[in-house]
């Protein structure tokens, strides 16, 4: 996933500080964090918009959330704690859900939605993967 960013220095450092993610790759523009089978892109909006040859204007997308998956109630309210104080913007403050779990959002310096969440049906394994049900 590639996230467009106004400015690519505060975004890179949101995730390095906040999530304590570290890139794997960078060149001016565009920086990859290894996210365990996942890579996130963060890029420039010009680079984007370029790369993706868009007319107009490019802004962050509203429409969506990206989501973090806990192993634990307590897990969520931990991270939460640790956002919050590293100046991270809650949205939803974590919260118990109608599917028996708990979730809460944060956003990052360009406004994308983080979804940070516990599933208790939806265990994390000890690779670190999500152990999705099979029917």
């Amino acid at each position: 996933m590639t996230l467009a960013s106004a400015d690519h220095a505060r975004a890179k450092a949101f995730y390095k500080d906040v999530f304590g993610w570290t890139p794997f790759m960078e060149m001016d523009d565009i920086a990859f964090f290894d996210l365990g089978g996942i890579v996130l892109g963060l890029w420039t909006h010009e680079g984007l918009k370029s790369d993706s040859q868009t007319d107009g204007p490019l802004s962050a997308y509203r429409g969506g959330a990206l989501a973090y998956n806990a192993r634990s109630e307590g897990e969520v309210d931990a991270i939460f704690a640790a956002l919050k104080a590293k100046g991270a913007t809650v949205l939803k403050a974590p919260a118990r859900t109608e599917w028996g779990g708990c979730s809460g959002y944060i956003a990052d310096p360009d406004g994308h939605a983080w979804e940070i969440a516990y599933n208790p049906g939806w265990p994390i394994g000890l690779d670190g993967r999500l152990q999705l049900p099979t029917s």
